[in-house]
C-alpha cells in the first residue's frame, strides 16, 4: 500500500486544482477504493486520490483525516499525503512554516506511538523527509532532537511506546535519506551531517541492546535501526560495540534473523577494509559460532546456518585481500577459510535438504583472485597454504554435485530439478575457475579418482560418484585447452568402461566427449573409442541433446577423419530422423553435423549421400506440394526446409571457414567441377517455386525458403554463382507477389556476395530495382503496418551503397522517392527500423559527390533530412536513438557542410521547434557547436545528448545518470 500510494502521487502532479478534494470527498473515495466491488469505480477512485494528494488541499485535509476518531486506512492516507507533499514540494513550504510542520509530526508520531504501526511508520517517513530538507543549517542537530524530544519524562506515553517510536523514526531516517530525491550537492552535505549524528544513535542503541531489562521487541527494533544507519558508510571502528552485542544478540532466536541483517550490513560496507585492527577482531566473533553452525546442521536447522553461513561469508568475501594482507594473522584466516569450507560442504542436497552451500562459491573466486595477485614471493607462500585447502574445495564441489538416488530424486519437483541444474553450472563454473590455481595436476587428481573408482572391487560402484567426476572433467575441457594433458589418453580410455545404467551419467558422458572433441581431432586413432558410443545413444530420446550436440562437436572438429565412419553415421543418423526419435531443434543440429561431416567427402560419396539423405524429404515435399494448404502441411513443410537449410549451412567442400587456420591445415584439395549443394538446389529449384506458389502468403514458409538460399549464399560464396540468374528471378516474382522481409534480407545477401561482380551485376540490378519499385509502392499504400519490411528495405539500400553504389545510378531507380520515404521511416515508432533508416544516411550523404543523382536530391531533399532529425532529437524518438542520429548530422555537416549551414539556422528559426523548452541562445549555441565539430564523431554525439536532454526538459536531473 506504502509504494502504490507513493505511485500514485507521482503520477497525479499535474492534475487540475479545480477537483473538490474536501476531506469527505476523500474519505468517499477511499472507501470505493477498499470496498466498492466494481474495478472501474476502484480504478476512478485510485486516480482521483492521486490528484487529491499532490493538490494544495492536501495540506489542509491531510492532518483531518489523522483524527482519532478515523479508521487506520484513513489515517494512512493522510500521513502518505503528508510526506508527499513535504518530499516533493518542499519549495513550496514558506520557511515560517517549518517549525510548526515540525511541531505538529512531533505531535502526531506521539499520539500514534501506541496507535496504529503503519500510520506511526509513515509519519516517521514524513518527519525524516522533513528532516533531511532542513539538514544541516535550518535544523543542524535534527537527530540529537528527535532523541531528546522522545526521551522528555513529561510525555503521555509510556516509556516503551516512546522509545519504539523514536526508534522506528531513526530506522526510517537513513532509508529516507537513500531513496531521497536531494540534489547531489546536498546529498553529500546532508550525509555528512547524518556522519556527524552518529554519535547521538549509537550510545543509545548500544545501551538499550546491552540493558537485560530491554524487551525482545524493543532490541528486535535496536538491531533494525543499526542496520539501516550502517548503511550510510558509517566507520566500522565506531561500530565496533554495536556489532559485538550483535554477535551476542544471535544466541537468541527471537532477534537472530535481524542480528545476521545488521552484522552483515556493517560487515560489507566498502569503506569496512580500512578498519584491518576491527576486521581482525571479528575472525574470533565470526570463528566463535561454529559450535552454533554445527549445532543447527545436525539439527537441520537451516536458517540458522543460512544465517552464519552469510555472515563467515560477508567476512572473507568483502575483506580476503585486506585480511590476507596481515600475514602474521595467517592461521586465524585460514581458520575462518576452513569454516567457509564447512559451509560449502555443509550436508544434503541443494536445494532440498540445504541452500547454504551455494551463499560460498563467489569466495572462493575472491579468494583465489587476491591470492594471484599478490607478488611472486608472497603468492608463493600463500599458494604452499592455499593449493591443499583448493585441492579439497574440489573434493567437496564434486560431492555437492552428485546427483541424490533415483528415488529420491523422483520425489523432486521440476523446479527443484531446476534449481539443482543451475547450482551445478554454477559449480562446473567454479571448477573451470580453479584450474587457473591447480592447474595440471587437477586433472590428473579427477583422473586417478575415476581409476580407482572404475577399477577398484573393493568399494560398491555409484554412479553418482562415476558422474560427478566425469562432470568436473568436463567442466574443465569444455573451456581450457586439454590437449597437451597427459591424462586424456587414459581418461578416453575409461570412458568404454563405464557402466552406463542411467539417464544423468550417459548425459555427462557424452558432454565429456564432446568436451573433448579437439583433442580427438589431433589423435584421431582414439575416435573410433568413443564414437560408437554416440552413436547409439542417438537412438535414445532422453539423451537427444547430449548425443545430438556431441556429434555436431565430433563432426566439426574431426571432419577429416571421419570419412571411414562416414558411411555409419549417415545411416544411423538417417534412421533417427526417419523414426523421428528426436526434436526439431535437435534435427536441425543433427542435419548440421552431417554438413560438416559430408563436406570432407570426395564430390561423389557426397552426392551419392546427400541424395540418400535427401530423397526421402523431397518426396514428402514433393506430396506436400500437391495437397491443399493447411496448418499441418505447413509444419511438416517448415521442418523440411529448415532440415536443408540447416544441412547447407555447414556442407562447405570449398573449406571457407578453414581458410583462417592457413593453408597447412587444408587437408583436401578444392574439388573441380560443379558444387553438390548447387546440384541439389537445381534439381529442387522447382518444387522449391511449386511449393512457394501456394504458400506465398505465410511468412513462416517464405521464411524457410529464403533461409535455404541465404544460408547457402553464406556458406558456398562464390560456388554458388551458378544460382544467381534464377534465384533472382524467383526472388522478384515472390516479392512482387507479397513482400515480406525475409525476401529483402536474401536480396541483401546477394548484393554483398555478388554485386561487384561483373557478371552477376544484371540479374542483381534488376532484383533491386524491382524490389525497390515494389517498395516504393508500398509505402504509398501506407507502410505503418510493415515495419519489419522497411527495416529490411533500409538495410538492403544501405548495403548497395556500401557494395555497390553503381545500383544508384541507374536512371529507372528513384532516388527521390527513395530518400523521401527513407525521411518517413526516420518517424516509425520502432526502434530497429528508425536505426536502420539512421543506417542507409550515413552511407547515402558520403555519396553526394560521386553520385549524381544522390548530390542532386541531399540538394534539393536535404533540409527535409534535417527538420526530421531535428524533430527526433526535439523528443519525438527515443532517447536510447540519439545516437543514430548524431550520425546523421555529422554526416551532413562533413559531406554538405555549406548546406547545412544555412538549413541548420533557418530551421531552427521558428519558435518552439524542435522544443517549447528551447530559448533562441541554446539553438544557436546548438547549430554553432554542431558546424564547428567535423571531425570528432564522439563530440557531436555528446552535443546531440546535452541537447535532446534540453529540448525534454531533463537537463540536470537525476533520470538523465541512466544514460
Amino acid at each position: 500500500m506504502e509504494r502504490r500510494e507513493e505511485q500514485l502521487g507521482a503520477a497525479g502532479a499535474g492534475a487540475a486544482p479545480a477537483l473538490d478534494f474536501t476531506v469527505e470527498n476523500v474519505e468517499k473515495a477511499l472507501h470505493q477504493l477498499y470496498y466498492d466491488p466494481n474495478i472501474e469505480n476502484k480504478n476512478l477512485a485510485q486516480k482521483w486520490l492521486m490528484q487529491a494528494q499532490v493538490s494544495p488541499q492536501a495540506w489542509h485535509f491531510s492532518w483531518q483525516l489523522l483524527q482519532p476518531d478515523k479508521v487506520p486506512e484513513i489515517q494512512y492516507f493522510g500521513a502518505s499525503a503528508l510526506h508527499i507533499k513535504i518530499s516533493r514540494y518542499w519549495s513550496d513550504i514558506p520557511t515560517d512554516q517549518y517549525e510548526s510542520l515540525k511541531a505538529q509530526l512531533f505531535t502526531q508520531i506521539t499520539r500514534f506511538a501506541s496507535g496504529s504501526k503503519i500510520v506511526l511508520t509513515r509519519l516517521c517517513v514524513a518527519l525524516a523527509s522533513l528532516a533531511l530538507s532542513m539538514m544541516p543549517d535550518a535544523w543542524p542537530c535534527a537527530v540529537a532532537d528527535m532523541v531528546r524530544l522522545f526521551q522528555a519524562e513529561d510525555s503521555p506515553v509510556d516509556g516503551q511506546g516512546r522509545c519504539l517510536a523514536l526508534l522506528e523514526l531513526l530506522t526510517v531516517l537513513p532509508e529516507e535519506f537513500q531513496t531521497s530525491r536531494l540534489p547531489q550537492y546536498r546529498k553529500g552535505l546532508v550525509r555528512a551531517s547524518l556522519a556527524v549524528e552518529c554519535g547521538a544513535v549509537f550510545p543509545l542503541l548500544e545501551q538499550l541492546l546491552q540493558q537485560p531489562s530491554s524487551p525482545g521487541c524493543v532490541r528486535q527494533k535496536v538491531l533494525k535501526c543499526f542496520s539501516s544507519w550502517v548503511q550510510l558508510e558509517v566507520p566500522l571502528q565506531d561500530c565496533e560495540a554495536l556489532i559485538q552485542a550483535a554477535f551476542a544478540a544471535l544466541r537468541d532466536s527471537e532477534l537472530f534473523d535481524s542480528s545476521v541483517e545488521a552484522i552483515v550490513n556493517a560487515i560489507s560496507q566498502p569503506d569496512a577494509q580500512r578498519y584491518v585492527n576491527t576486521l581482525l577482531k571479528l575472525i574470533p566473533l565470526v570463528l566463535g559460532l561454529q559450535e552454533q553452525l554445527r549445532q543447527a546442521v545436525q539439527n537441520g536447522d537451516m536458517e540458522t546456518s543460512h544465517g552464519i553461513c552469510r555472515i563467515a561469508v560477508a567476512l572473507g568475501e568483502n575483506h580476503s585481500r585486506a585480511l590476507l594482507d596481515q600475514v602474521e594473522h595467517w592461521q586465524s584466516f585460514l581458520a575462518l577459510v576452513n569454516m567457509i569450507m564447512f559451509c560449502t560442504g555443509i550436508p544434503g542436497h541443494y536445494p532440498v535438504n540445504e541452500t547454504t552451500s551455494s551463499l560460498t562459491l563467489t569466495f572462493w573466486y575472491t579468494l583465489q583472485d587476491d591470492i594471484l595477485s599478490f607478488e611472486a614471493e608472497k603468492q608463493a607462500v600463500y599458494q604452499q597454504v592455499y593449493r591443499p585447502v583448493y585441492f579439497q574445495l574440489v573434493d567437496v564441489l564434486l560431492h555437492k554435485a552428485q546427483f541424490p538416488s533415483d528415488e529420491e530424486y523422483g520425489f523432486w519437483s521440476s523446479d527443484e530439478k531446476e534449481q539443482f541444474r543451475i547450482y551445478r553450472v554454477d559449480i562446473s563454473d567454479t571448477l573451470m575457475y580453479v584450474y587457473e590455481m591447480l592447474g595440471a595436476e587437477l586433472l590428473s587428481n579427477l583422473y586417478d579418482k575415476l581409476g580407482r573408482l572404475l577399477t577398484s572391487s573393493e568399494e560398491p560402484y555409484s554412479w553418482q560418484h562415476t558422474e560427478a567426476l566425469l562432470y568436473g572433467f568436463q567442466s574443465i575441457a569444455e573451456t581450457i585447452d586439454v590437449n597437451y594433458s597427459d591424462v586424456v589418453p587414459g581418461l578416453i580410455g575409461l570412458i568404454p568402461r563405464i557402466s552406463i545404467s542411467n539417464v544423468q551419467l550417459a548425459d555427462t558422458v557424452m558432454f565429456t566427449i564432446g568436451a573433448l572433441s579437439e583433442w580427438l581431432a589431433d589423435h584421431p586413432v582414439m575416435i573410433n573409442s568413443v564414437l560408437p558410443l554416440v552413436l547409439h545413444a542417438l537412438g535414445n530420446p532422453e539423451l537427444s541433446v547430449s548425443s545430438v550436440s556431441t556429434l555436431k562437436k565430433i563432426c566439426r572438429e574431426c571432419k577429416y577423419d571421419l570419412p571411414p565412419y562416414a558411411a555409419n553415421i549417415v545411416a544411423v543418423s538417417q534412421d533417427v530422423l526417419m523414426k523421428q526419435v528426436h526434436k526439431t531443434s535437435q534435427c536441425m543440429w543433427l542435419m548440421q553435423a552431417l554438413g560438416f561431416l559430408l563436406s570432407a567427402l570426395q564430390v561423389e560419396e557426397i552426392l551419392k549421400n546427400l541424395h540418400s539423405l535427401i530423397s526421402p524429404y523431397i518426396q514428402q515435399l514433393e506430396k506436400l506440394a500437391e495437397e491443399i494448404p493447411n496448418p499441418s502441411n505447413k509444419l511438416a513443410i517448415v521442418h523440411i526446409l529448415g532440415l536443408l537449410s540447416n544441412l547447407f549451412t555447414t556442407l562447405d567442400v570449398s573449406h571457407h571457414e578453414d581458410d583462417h587456420e592457413g593453408p597447412e591445415l587444408r587437408k583436401l584439395p578444392v574439388p573441380q567441377g560443379p558444387n553438390p549443394v548447387v546440384v541439389v538446389l537445381q534439381q529442387v529449384f522447382q518444387l522449391i517455386q511449386k511449393v512457394l506458389s501456394k504458400w506465398l502468403n505465410d511468412a513462416q514458409v517464405v521464411e524457410a525458403v529464403c533461409a535455404i538460399f541465404e544460408k547457402s549464399v553464406k556458406t558456398l560464396l562464390d560456388d554458388f554463382a551458378p544460382m544467381v540468374p534464377q534465384l533472382c528471378e524467383m526472388l522478384g516474382r515472390m516479392y512482387s507477389t507479397i513482400p515480406q522481409a525475409s525476401a529483402l534480407d536474401l536480396t541483401r545477401q546477394l548484393v554483398h556476395i555478388f554485386a561487384h561482380e561483373p557478371a552477376h551485376f544484371p540479374p542483381i540490378e534488376a532484383l533491386f530495382l524491382l524490389v525497390t519499385s515494389v517498395t516504393l509502392t508500398l509505402f504509398q499504400q501506407g507502410p505503418r503496418d510493415h515495419p519489419d519490411i522497411v527495416d529490411s528495405f533500409m538495410q538492403l539500400l544501405a548495403q548497395a551503397l556500401k557494395r555497390k553504389p553503381d545500383l544508384f545510378l541507374c536512371e529507372r531507380l528513384d532516388v527521390k522517392a527513395v530518400f523521401q520515404c527513407a525521411v518517413l521511416a526516420l518517424k516509425f515508432p520502432e526502434a530497429p527500423t528508425v536505426k536502420a533508416s539512421c543506417g542507409f544516411f550515413t552511407e547515402l550523404l558520403p555519396r553526394c559527390g560521386e553520385v549524381e543523382s544522390v548530390g542532386k536530391v541531399v540538394q534539393e531533399d536535404g533540409r527535409m533530412l534535417l527538420i526530421a532529425v531535428l524533430e527526433a532529437i526535439g523528443g519525438q524518438a527515443s532517447r536510447s536513438l540519439m545516437d543514430c542520429f548524431a550520425d546523421i548530422l555529422f554526416a551532413l555537416n562533413k559531406h554538405c557542410f555549406s548546406l547545412l549551414s544555412m538549413w541548420i539556422k533557418e530551421a531552427l528559426q521558428p519558435p518552439g521547434f524542435p522544443s517549447a523548452r528551447l530559448s533562441p541562445e541554446q539553438k544557436d549555441t546548438f547549430s554553432q557547436q554542431i558546424l564547428r565539430e567535423r571531425v570528432n564523431k564522439r563530440r557531436v554525439k555528446e552535443m546531440v545528448k546535452e541537447f535532446t536532454l534540453l529540448c525534454r526538459g531533463l537537463h540536470g536531473t537525476d533520470y538523465t545518470a541512466d544514460y
